[in-house]
């Protein structure tokens, strides 16, 4: 007995009780008297240790008394079924044929693709390949992240999961060729980038559609390898989405762009580069020479002191060359006072249309006199007076035998 309360006296760190006579009270007063205990350490812990093990074994009987029942009968008290969820889902009109559009968000992404929630009992996936127009690599590159919700179609199904295949490049395409078809009816110039070319002509992606343009079509003379990687304007001939067909020309837009190019027009261009012999303007698409000699009245020894690429200036039309593309311009005219485009640039902007007016009136005055010599001595010559004050026939911008369309590439990716 001595033994076992020692041991229970070390459990809760009391003294030793080897020497202790329990019959004898635990205590003495200070008269050398002895008075009892009424709560004894050693019963108080085997209280506690009962406490313990009967609060451990109803846990125990609780815990095996629900995985019984989650065993035998997991479903006992719930009142929404299996059966019930399938009754939900019957009770709508889910349409998963082929080609259906359907709206769903995104709720996963990995490297293939995207997992997509469009509320019907199977789940649907869309591939990388199908997320965009464009080329990508990943999902995230079309904007494809969680919590986007987006329109899709439908396209396949995965047997092996019955899960749907979905696609938004498809989508895409048909809102690609609705504005070709669009920018067609309204005559639009557009910009194309050339990506490849054949025998025939170049490719140029317009819209997120590959578009043919029929060498015959390109004003400049230049080779395909030239063309590469070049932004050209251009315009549609032809645009069939059931043959995937889709031709452009860039002479016809040149044309219309040079049209509104007559002599004298005072445009905005930017400094492309700079050259010994001049420097190149881009203005709307088209570039033109600005030559050291029409800087200014004054002698100009080094273009970069006066010009630097990237700058911005006005410019007034001196000619083009349709043909081949070229447009020459001039500053020199526009000066109020010769010098000021070394001196005061700022001015000679500010004064343009006003210098540009003045040499306008000159040149008409000069193509009345031309036009009423030219038709006073061959009033059958049949010429007309083209928008930039040139005397010459009536042409077409397509050739007469046609466009060479044996190589036109589909305008659509499979």
């Amino acid at each position: 007995m001595a033994s076992l309360a020692n041991q229970l006296a070390g459990n809760l760190r009391c003294p030793p009780l080897a020497n202790t006579n329990l019959s004898k009270p635990l205590f003495s007063n200070k008269h050398g008297g002895y008075r009892q205990n009424r709560t004894s350490p050693i019963v108080s812990a085997v209280a506690v240790n009962n406490a313990q093990t009967r609060e451990r074994q109803k846990l125990k009987d609780l815990f095996e008394e629900a995985y019984e029942r989650c065993r035998t009968a997991p479903m006992q008290g719930v009142s929404f079924t299996v059966d019930d969820f399938h009754s939900a889902l019957d009770k709508y009109d889910f349409n998963t044929e082929l080609g259906t559009k359907v709206k769903g968000t995104v709720f996963c992404t990995d490297a293939n693709g995207a997992l997509v929630d469009i509320t019907a009992k199977s789940s649907a996936y869309l591939p990388v390949q199908e997320a965009s127009i464009h080329r990508i690599k990943h999902v995230h590159e079309a904007g494809i992240v969680p919590g986007v919700r987006e329109e899709f179609i439908i396209i396949g199904e995965n047997e092996a999961d019955d899960s749907l295949i979905l696609s938004l490049k498809s989508i895409q395409f048909g809102l690609a060729w609705e504005r070709c078809r669009q920018l067609q009816a309204e005559d639009v110039v557009i910009k194309g980038k050339i990506v490849g070319a054949n025998k025939g002509g170049a490719v140029a992606l317009v819209e997120g559609l590959r578009g043919f343009v029929p060498f015959s079509q390109i004003s400049t003379k230049s080779e395909a390898e030239d063309l590469l990687e070049k932004e050209l304007p251009l315009k549609f001939v032809e645009v069939d989405e059931e043959q995937s067909r889709l031709v452009l020309s860039n002479r016809k837009a040149m044309a219309d762009s040079q049209a509104q190019l007559g002599i004298g027009s005072v445009v905005t261009g930017t400094v492309q580069s700079l050259k010994p012999y001049g420097a190149f303007i881009d203005i709307g698409g088209i570039n033109g020479l600005l030559h050291v000699s029409q800087i200014s009245h004054d002698r100009v020894s080094d273009i970069a002191t006066v010009l630097q690429p990237g700058d911005t200036l006005k410019v007034m039309i001196l000619s083009h060359d349709r043909e081949r593309g070229r447009v020459s311009l001039s500053t020199k005219k526009l000066e109020p006072t010769p010098g000021d485009m070394i001196r005061n640039p700022k001015l000679v902007f500010e004064k343009a249309e006003e210098m540009a007016q003045t040499f306008r009136q000159r040149i008409a005055q000069a193509e009345a006199m031309a036009r009423a010599d030219m038709l006073r001595f061959q009033p059958e010559s049949g010429l007309t007076l083209s928008s930039d004050g040139i005397l010459g026939p009536l042409t077409s911008d397509l050739p007469e035998e046609g466009l060479d369309l044996s190589d036109l590439p589909p305008a659509q990716e499979s």
